[in-house]
């Protein structure tokens, strides 16, 4: 794994793992269910990944879309490949909502909505449930 994947705690915040990516519960909640997709391929540019990465990006999406929907119930849904810290090829996925959601009885409000996510607000969870979200999340994934 390279060291972007490692920076967002892998394999601790591991959701999913696919051949040429994987999936993570971002450590800091921006809203409930942000993730990070990140590619396992050595590609610090977009089109440096191989043809079968960006084929499986798209099950990798719909995996994602599909199981965040069923735990957030998102209105819209962001994608976000900033790469400006972390040099690997990977996506902030930030699933956005107008009401606040929630898990665990912590309230995860969308501080941006709707304009751009604003990354700097996020909802602090402990590691437990942290933990709690990565698996609800992995419970649902097909």
């Amino acid at each position: 794994m390279n060291d972007t994947i490692r920076k967002f705690g892998y394999p601790g915040t591991l959701v999913q793992e696919y051949a040429h990516w994987v999936v993570l519960l971002r450590p800091q909640q921006v809203t409930l269910g942000s993730l990070v997709l990140a590619s396992k391929e050595p590609a610090t540019e977009f089109h440096q990944l191989s043809a079968a990465g960006f084929g499986e990006m798209r099950t990798a999406v719909i995996d994602i879309e599909r199981s965040l929907k069923e735990l957030t119930g998102y209105q819209k849904i962001n994608y976000l490949m900033l790469m400006m810290v972390d040099p690997d090829v990977h996506f902030h996925v930030i699933p956005r909502y107008q009401q606040p959601a929630v898990f665990a009885g912590l309230q995860f409000p969308d501080h941006g909505w709707p304009g751009p996510p604003a990354l700097a607000q996020f909802t602090a969870t402990d590691e437990e449930t942290h933990a709690a979200i990565g698996a609800r999340l992995r419970d649902r994934w097909r």
